[in-house]
């Protein structure tokens, strides 16, 4: 019995330092928000904290304070209040602010964007700390509120949307770099040279890059390839995003101009239908070298 006892104020305390915890973390974001406009990266966690905060005081008072039955209920008829209203608030604000978040198949990084659903303006938030996040720029279109996120490396993340005029569009986001990381890089000079995968092959040359998928051949040429970050390329037809290219984790380049990069890229299509990415392997300089 007294065993019982003790493990019940055990787990009290606990849930109490819990709660403390969880209060010090909202004082900290509140600070933290005011003077360096950071967020939560996804705006759902405040709510979901509050009531975790919540929770953790009930039970602590319930497993270390003796209460009538009374005031049990009393207590009770206040948190399911106060879980509710934080429920109903947390579904509000997701409907203000669709809140588009995703976290690597490493678990080391999230991609957060966040979208004004009523002017379409979406932004993408750079994490920090994992939970933490300051906005780094703006998608450059409009939004109908439709994404698809797919990470193509552990540091490569490709959101798909469609912007408000239904022309499809593409946003990368990347966490990490090739190399040495010391100095800025252009993906598409990098990644000279011929690669082949799954049906499909990416040709990289003076001209631009050619991608044949299926025996359908398309050219882009450099004023229609748009880089994101250190590892991704977005190639670009007609206004419209056509294809991703990443650097895969395996790829290597080399100060020395004369020695070719190593490694495959990602090979990643612009549609709003499900797909997945096709690996590509470099297998020559160019075509000429066959």
């Amino acid at each position: 019995m007294k065993q019982t006892n003790k493990l019940t104020q055990i787990i009290g305390w606990l849930l109490f330092v819990f709660a403390i915890g969880f209060f010090c973390l909202q004082m900290g974001y509140f600070f933290i928000h005011a003077k360096f406009q950071a967020e939560y990266i996804d705006n759902r966690i405040f709510y979901i904290i509050n009531i975790l905060c919540v929770i953790c005081v009930a039970l602590a008072i319930l497993l270390l304070l003796k209460t009538t039955k009374r005031w049990k209920q009393i207590g009770a008829g206040v948190v399911v209040i106060f879980i509710i209203v934080n429920g109903v608030l947390l579904v509000k604000s997701n409907q203000q602010i669709k809140n588009i978040t995703s976290i690597s198949p490493d678990f080391k990084h999230v991609l957060s964007i966040k979208e004004d659903t009523e002017s379409g303006e979406a932004v993408y938030y750079r994490s920090y700390f994992d939970i933490l996040a300051r906005p780094k720029e703006k998608l450059p279109y409009k939004t109908d509120g439709d994404y698809k996120v797919k990470w193509l490396a552990n540091d490569v993340a490709a959101v798909t949307y469609k912007a408000a005029d239904n022309s499809i569009h593409q946003f990368i986001g990347t966490y990490g770099y090739r190399g040495n990381g010391i100095s800025y890089y252009y993906v598409g000079a990098e990644m000279h040279g011929r690669y082949q995968g799954d049906n499909a092959e990416v040709i990289n040359n003076t001209e631009g890059i050619t991608v044949t998928e299926n025996g359908k051949t398309e050219l882009f040429d450099w004023d229609h390839i748009q880089q994101f970050g250190t590892l991704a390329i977005v190639l670009m037809k007609d206004d419209h995003a056509a294809w991703t290219i990443a650097l895969d984790e395996n790829f290597e380049m080399y100060s020395d101009a004369s020695i070719p990069p190593s490694g495959n890229i990602v090979l990643y299509k612009a549609t709003m239908e499900k797909n997945e990415p096709v690996t590509l392997r470099r297998i020559a300089d160019n075509k000429s070298n066959e």
